[in-house]
């Protein structure tokens, strides 16, 4: 057992005066860890106040507080007329460390690993950079955005609710939302249909945790949304894939497979595919519930972009229509807004809306109250449609000065369609361009495609390219990289 004096005190507590922890608080911590890390073990005795004072140049009065703390925590005990020891009550362990302690870098025990659900998205530090369709926060009505929200954590009525939230989310902005869906998409729904989430991801997360089994067949697009692919493979789901054409993903083929095997879901974006954006043809749409129906599969409608449609209306949801409880509707409110003022959805009928609200409360009891409450508030003073269509004009003109550049620029090797709605382009090479040397090409001049981009297979070369967050000089700049890099593959 070393003599107090012969503890190198100064090698594991470290003052750091310009923290806000108090300084007793502080010297308390590093006692903590070193007899936690074994380096003071049991019973040994520890420096005075007066003479540890003077060795780590604080007032005796601090040292004799962070004494009283480790005592009343049970880490020390103080004996009068005898000093001050480590407690005899903690356990001996071996292996004692008097060095500084570092943070372990790896964990001593096994755990699973995952390589399905490795981070898909990449980030950059480049000048110019493209992703596969997002909305600028540069139009963002912040103003709008910090009325609300600030009247709402002012209001009294609204305290209440910050000390108790139901994680079945806010009535109000559930009726709010409510209301919205109904004149915008047509969806004949009582509040009890809807359940709020924190994303589209988490929406599929919950859902796939309620029907998945490990080898359910699921159905997808031949190019699909890689994160609810990732999704629906951590539960050991089984993938089919399906073409998707014109008219979207081919029902004949997903009625040759219901025909040989027992299909669990399918999960499909009518308005917009992924990443095609091709609309599902109304014909299509109708087969699609009639092949439900049959086959007793349920259908996932993922409607990620419904919010933006420039030239004509959108089509009404799957959802619309389903007269037998076969579709479970999937949306995000607020997309046009800043990150931090966006909410998923999911509508489904009443029986399977109160599993996911047990699965909701496990993962997200909490919520957010205030901003469900500022959300509502959007809705029923009009701001959200105020917001839209101003952002929708400039959302407009971005999509048509990219396919205006495409156009005139690429046409040699590129066909592009015009998407309805959305903020990406569907670009497919007429002849084959390896993606992974254009991509490392471009990030030579600053230009960054990611692989979440990139779509290759050895029938088909494409890209799809996001012009919402966009603006005229940037768009112009960066194509223009995009333009001097594929001739050079060419």
């Amino acid at each position: 057992m070393p003599s107090p004096v012969e503890i190198p005190y100064r090698s594991f507590i470290v003052v750091d005066r310009s923290s806000n922890v108090p300084v007793y608080l502080q010297i308390a911590n590093e006692f903590i860890k070193a007899i936690q890390r074994h380096a003071l073990p049991p019973t040994t005795r520890l420096l005075g106040t007066r003479s540890l004072g003077q060795l780590l140049a604080v007032h005796r009065n601090t040292v004799v507080s962070a004494y009283d703390e480790l005592a009343a925590q049970g880490w020390i005990t103080i004996l009068a007329n005898k000093g001050t020891f480590v407690s005899a009550k903690l356990p001996i362990l071996a292996s004692p460390a008097l060095q500084r302690h570092h943070y372990p870098s790896a964990t001593g025990f096994a755990f699973k690993r995952s390589s399905l659900l490795d981070n898909p998205y990449e980030h950059r530090n480049y000048a110019y950079l493209f992703n596969d369709g997002t909305p600028d926060i540069r139009l963002t009505q912040i103003a709008d955005l910090s009325r609300v929200y600030s009247s709402t954590m002012k209001r009294k009525s609204n305290r209440k609710k910050m000390d108790y939230y139901n994680h079945e989310g806010s009535e109000y902005f559930k009726t709010q939302l409510g209301d919205y869906l109904r004149l915008s998409r047509g969806l004949p729904i009582a509040s009890s249909n809807i359940l709020i989430t924190r994303s589209t991801e988490m929406s599929l997360y919950i859902i796939s945790e309620i029907l998945l089994q490990p080898d359910d067949i699921v159905v997808v697009g031949e190019w699909g949304y890689f994160s609810a692919n990732m999704i629906f493979q951590k539960n050991a789901a089984r993938l089919k894939t399906v073409p998707v054409d014109e008219e979207g993903i081919d029902i004949a083929a997903v009625r040759k497979l219901c025909e040989t095997q027992r299909v669990r879901m399918l999960y499909v974006n009518p308005q917009q595919h992924y990443p095609t954006t091709v609309t599902m043809s109304a014909k299509r749409r109708m087969e699609l519930l009639q092949l439900a129906q049959t086959f007793g599969f349920a259908i996932v409608e993922d409607d990620y972009d419904q919010d933006f449609y420039y030239d004509k209306q959108p089509m009404l949801p799957l959802a619309a229509a389903d007269q037998h409880g076969m579709v479970i509707y999937v949306g995000s409110f607020g997309k046009s807004l800043a990150p931090g003022f966006r909410t998923g959805f999911i509508v489904a009928p009443e029986n399977i809306m109160l599993e996911m609200r047990k699965h909701l409360g496990i993962i997200d009891r909490q919520g957010d109250v205030l901003m469900e409450q500022a959300l509502g508030e959007m809705i029923e003073d009009g701001v959200i449609y105020r917001h839209l269509k101003k952002s929708l004009k400039i959302y407009r003109e971005r999509r048509d000065h990219m396919l205006a550049i495409l156009k005139s620029e690429f046409n040699d090797c590129i066909s592009v369609r015009k998407p309805a709605g959305g903020l990406a382009c569907w670009l497919q090479f007429t002849s084959p361009v390896n993606l992974l040397q254009l991509s490392r090409n471009c990030a030579k001049s600053q230009l960054f495609l990611p692989k979440t981009i990139l779509y290759q297979n050895k029938d088909m070369t494409a890209l799809r390219l996001g012009f919402g967050h966009l603006d005229t000089q940037a768009m112009n700049e960066s194509m223009a990289i995009l333009r001097q890099h594929i001739t050079a593959l060419l």
